[in-house]
């Protein structure tokens, strides 16, 4: 029994060994890409010599004419608030509600709900387009925040769902008993015990929103002067799309940020995951 134990912890460790090298080979390449000449990127793009590894890349790639990073970082930055302010608003208390209505009930709404977890964000762009045009939003930031809100209302309301149907419904009666509201109850005892699923559903939207390439594309449309990292980024590199001098420094420069706020928040991603995982 022992040796069967081992054998399948040291095949579980094996396997995830092997996933996690196939993941970080294309991010180590981007990295290590970025600061080597043509030549040396085409001849040897495993291995960076520190004798002639430069930031120059990276300076011309801040510094390119056809794409400003700081203007991608701003606008981007801007979408990925909105959405997760607009997302929270809209599902805190649908998840309430659902979460305090009977079982049968609550569950064929969640269902309806999280349906749209297994759709395809591109399958729908073409329809939002045609509705967007005849609302007046192609083209438009506040028209790109309205759709990617309702592509991360699935997840969100799910999770916040799983998360308040574990609070003891003795919080509920307490606040009722003090003569406390719905809409007081929600917000002024449900959702300040909520902050470490909020943060987790903050960043995993945000990493959804950053890198999301189609919907900017489609929506704000190739010409626009609003542009994302995503759609900066190809813009900018397409033209030169031979040229690893920009193509490397400029993903490297935008998936920094992203990148960087995952590793710091990450602790808070499995606290909050953990968080709504106890069967109430």
């Amino acid at each position: 029994m022992k040796k069967t134990l081992a054998s399948a912890a040291a095949l579980r460790v094996a396997f995830v060994t092997l996933a996690s090298v196939g993941m970080l080979v294309p991010m180590y390449l981007l990295v290590v890409n970025a600061f080597k000449s043509q030549r040396e990127i085409l001849s040897n793009p495993f291995t960076l010599d520190l004798g002639t590894a430069t930031f120059q890349h990276l300076a011309d790639a801040w510094n390119n004419p056809d794409f400003s990073i700081l203007k991608g970082y701003g606008t981007t930055l801007a979408l990925v608030l909105c959405v997760n302010a607009l997302a929270m608003v809209v599902c805190a208390p649908a998840s309430y509600v659902l979460a305090r209505t009977p079982k049968v009930i609550s569950r064929l709404l969640l269902f309806f709900f999280i349906a749209g977890m297994f759709i395809p964000t591109q399958v729908i762009l073409v329809p939002v387009i045609f509705v967007l045009r005849a609302v007046g939003l192609m083209g438009t930031m506040p028209g790109l925040i309205l759709f990617m809100t309702a592509t991360t209302i699935p997840f969100t309301l799910f999770v916040f769902f799983g998360y308040i149907r574990v609070l003891p419904r003795s919080l509920d009666e307490a606040a009722a008993i003090d003569g406390a509201g719905k809409y007081y109850t929600l917000w002024r005892i449900i959702v300040p015990l909520m902050r470490p699923v909020i943060a987790t559903v903050f960043i995993l939207n945000s990493l959804s929103v950053w890198n999301d390439f189609a919907s900017p594309q489609m929506i704000l449309g190739p010409g626009s002067d609003v542009y994302t990292v995503t759609t900066g980024v190809y813009a900018a590199v397409g033209q030169y799309s031979t040229d690893y001098t920009k193509v490397f420094p400029t993903l490297l420069l935008a998936v920094i940020p992203i990148m960087v706020i995952f590793v710091v928040m990450q602790r808070h991603v499995m606290s909050g995951l953990a968080a709504g995982a106890v069967k109430g």
